[in-house]
């Protein structure tokens, strides 16, 4: 940390809440890499997965909204489970418009082979859970001021989305 006239400097690279996040992002997620690889998955794929095996069905606007990204980044990931065979996106009942994204019965299989995963994450990491555990409760708490500062609802802990 520099110091300007015995000051720290707030624009050094290390005092940078966005730096810390995006590289512990990154290396986190590297850790996650070798784990999915054998599933055939990305990242932001298990993330969809995720969502599915604890909500599915759901339309593409709740899982959008579910894990904060835009349609437009969220439908090349589910084209690209649908080829794999891991989820179906018939057109909704009663909306032709909307899609009710759906596992398949091998999407609900591949969750057996990933229970495995954040238990082998937690030991690669080699870090205490409750010190994980209060980290996920930072970070959730970062990321609805972040929203909030943005102009976006702060969605609750937990919501459940509508039909699911």
């Amino acid at each position: 940390m520099s110091d300007v006239g015995g000051e720290v400097d707030p624009l050094d690279l290390e005092n940078q809440v966005c730096f810390a996040l995006a590289v512990a992002s990154r290396s986190v997620i590297a850790v996650y890499r070798p784990l999915l690889e054998p599933l055939g998955l990305t990242h932001p794929q298990y993330l969809v997965m995720l969502a599915l095996w604890q909500y599915a069905p759901l339309s593409v606007r709740e899982l959008s909204r579910l894990l904060q990204l835009e349609p437009a980044t969220l439908s090349p990931l589910l084209k690209r489970l649908e080829a794999t065979g891991y989820v179906e996106r018939p057109r909704a009942q009663g909306d032709e418009r909307s899609l009710a994204v759906t596992l398949t019965p091998t999407g609900w299989r591949l969750r057996r082979k990933a229970e495995k995963i954040p238990g082998t994450i937690v030991d690669r990491l080699g870090m205490e859970f409750s010190e994980l555990q209060h980290l996920h409760q930072v970070l959730t708490r970062v990321i609805g001021a972040a929203n909030e500062a943005n102009g976006f609802r702060r969605p609750e802990p937990r919501e459940v989305p509508a039909g699911g």
